[in-house]
């Protein structure tokens, strides 16, 4: 998976609406070029379908966990910009302090979070991770 790969799922976490027209104009390539690309990221399985964001009050439940994560070097973007077209995150949030960023994962089952924690423990330019699973909100009155 290239850049361009990486750049074309963002914008599809974003809106899996837009159309191809829509995609090749924001990535500044051609129809054919987003054509062939959804085709092999399809057939690669990376993608494997297209859903609906939901409000959180109305979202079905969920495993959601936290991972902090240590970039290595000056790659915060590059990891960033990978982070962005992995399924299982949800929110990125960069932070200070002993890690440099903060992932909002979800997933379905144990194994589905096994399987993202695996996936980007992996990224080139991570040095670290830790993980929590959220168990319960408080909230204040």
């Amino acid at each position: 998976m290239d850049t361009l790969d990486q750049q074309l799922l963002a914008l599809l976490r974003q809106n899996a609406r837009d159309s191809i027209a829509t995609l090749a104009h924001k990535l500044k390539v051609s129809r054919g070029t987003v054509t062939n690309r959804l085709a092999k990221l399809e057939a690669s399985g990376q993608i494997v379908g297209y859903t609906v964001r939901l409000r959180a009050d109305v979202a079905p439940k969920q495993i959601t966990a936290w991972m902090s994560i240590a970039v290595e070097g000056n790659r915060t973007r590059e990891v960033v910009g990978i982070l962005l077209g992995e399924p299982g995150v949800a929110g990125m949030f960069d932070t200070n302090g002993r890690w440099d960023l903060l992932a909002e994962l979800r997933a379905d089952t144990l194994n589905e979070l096994a399987d993202i924690l695996e996936r980007v423990r992996l990224i080139k330019g991570i040095g670290a991770t830790e993980t929590s699973i959220h168990l319960q909100t408080y909230k204040l009155s």
